[in-house]
């Protein structure tokens, strides 16, 4: 949904960037690591534990902003690899898992049962979401479709964060942004579900039509 529109943003921005921490030696799995830990770390302190939505929203977006790095520090500085990757990918599921996983612990700890089942379905929803995309691309398809990728899971769930804490004071907002994300996910899954249905459909489809043909010749 949103996630063409800022990455082609981003990549302007923070390209010069990527060049100058290429230059000096610092490889896309350090970043990775840093903003992953980095991540967890904050969510955490600011939202599990403090309930500082605004400086903890803001924090962690500085970070993802950070981690995204990885990827264009690997491409300008010609130090892409397939264990990149898989590390990049394995780390966000981490930091999408501490983001949800902290709200909804300060959410139990609040005795706000409703979004503490709003966080835990945002978790399990999210990790479908990607999931399945792996899945399809391991075998042979794609799966990129969905009204929810993960950068449009960040915006909303920090953004609804951000305007529950000061000077804001909107705590109605995250609880719209936990259960939006929710519908929104499980759209995605259905998309991405539906999408690779037609490829494998086809894909069959294809198949059957070899055979068929090379029966007919044989």
């Amino acid at each position: 949904m949103f996630t063409a529109f800022f990455r082609a943003i981003f990549i302007r921005l923070v390209e010069p960037s990527a060049r100058r921490l290429a230059r000096l030696g610092v490889t896309p799995n350090m970043i990775t690591i840093f903003g992953t830990l980095g991540t967890i770390a904050s969510t955490v302190i600011f939202f599990a534990w403090q309930g500082m939505w605004m400086t903890g929203a803001l924090i962690i977006w500085a970070l993802a902003m950070f981690d995204a790095l990885d990827g264009l520090v690997a491409r300008v500085g010609g130090k892409g690899s397939r264990f990149g990757g898989v590390l990049d990918s394995t780390c966000d599921r981490f930091a999408d898992a501490a983001v949800f996983a902290s709200i909804g612990w300060w959410m139990a700890e609040h005795g706000q049962r409703w979004l503490l089942l709003g966080s835990i379905l945002c978790l399990v929803l999210g990790s479908i979401t990607s999931y399945i995309r792996s899945r399809a691309e391991a075998a042979g398809f794609e799966a990129k479709v969905g009204v929810a990728e993960r950068t449009d899971r960040l915006i909303i769930i920090l953004t609804g964060a951000g305007l529950s804490g000061h000077p804001f004071d909107l705590p109605f907002v995250l609880a719209i942004a936990i259960w939006l994300l929710v519908g929104l996910s499980t759209i995605t899954i259905a998309q991405r579900f539906g999408t690779v249905y037609k490829q494998a459909k086809a894909a069959d489809a294809g198949l059957a039509a070899a055979a068929n043909g090379a029966g007919a010749t044989a």
